[in-house]
């Protein structure tokens, strides 16, 4: 097993920033999967950012399928991904493979209030 110490958070060394993101543990990395709400839902909760979970609807800022929205399918916390609905790229044999997104390029447009949890903790601010 690893050792993780929070101290390398508040290091500017990008070498030490890295060592954080790749021997944090699970727990932590749950934080790591945090996408801005859109303006409409910023106004209404008063968050700028909240965790992305399956069911939301999000919108794509970066890469080839920028400004696309769909509905996440599956959330990979262990390697910080996202998989949404409808963006897949074709392979050279003609099957699709779904598009692993990084949090960071996603917008969430509607969120998936399912869980009383996730509603308390967007009325908690």
């Amino acid at each position: 097993m690893t050792h993780f110490s929070t101290s390398w958070k508040s290091s500017r060394k990008p070498g030490k920033q890295r060592k954080y993101r790749i021997n944090s543990p699970i727990h932590v990395r749950q934080n790591f999967a945090h996408a801005h709400l859109s303006k409409d839902l910023r106004k209404k909760h008063g968050k700028r950012n909240t965790s992305i979970r399956k069911g939301d609807r999000v919108k794509i800022l970066r890469g080839q399928f920028r400004k696309q929205e769909g509905k996440v399918e599956r959330v990979d916390i262990k390697k910080t991904k996202v998989y949404v609905s409808g963006i897949e790229l074709a392979k050279k044999d003609g099957t699709k493979k779904q598009l692993a997104l990084h949090p960071s390029n996603l917008m969430i447009t509607e969120l998936n209030l399912d869980d009383k949890l996730r509603q308390k903790s967007l009325e908690r601010k």
